[in-house]
């Protein structure tokens, strides 16, 4: 069981992916942008980041540049449904494990979630 942060601005997308990785065993806490995702992160100790590209306030690309500064074991799996910005994150690989692109299965979901934990 890992303990995971998600931060997605979508209320539908946020609730059906705390809902997945609750269902597989994950402690799951869900914010629905990168400012309330960064104070998740001063507050508790995360295994995994998942995070939307697009969001408003501070961004996943912000978000995950500043998480990664702090948090150096914070393993970090992205997603976004605008392809261009998978591109844009690409240029964060040494940061990031991976960009999943919405729409996702649940089981595309679950797997790239794993894999994320598990990458060495």
């Amino acid at each position: 069981m890992a303990k995971i942060l998600v931060a997605e601005d979508e209320e539908a997308v946020r609730s059906l992916v705390a809902r997945v990785l609750s269902i597989n065993d994950h402690d799951v806490k869900a914010v629905a942008d990168g400012s309330a995702a960064l104070e998740a992160l001063s507050l508790d100790q995360y295994d995994l980041l998942l995070t939307d590209i697009v969001m408003p306030n501070v961004d996943g690309i912000a978000l995950a540049l500043k998480a990664s500064a702090e948090y150096p074991g914070l393993r970090i799996l992205m997603m976004t449904g605008y392809s261009d910005q998978k591109r844009r994150a690409h240029n964060l690989d040494v940061l990031i494990h991976d960009v999943l692109l919405k729409p996702f299965s649940i089981d595309e979901l679950a797997k790239a979630v794993e894999q994320t934990l598990n990458a060495e």
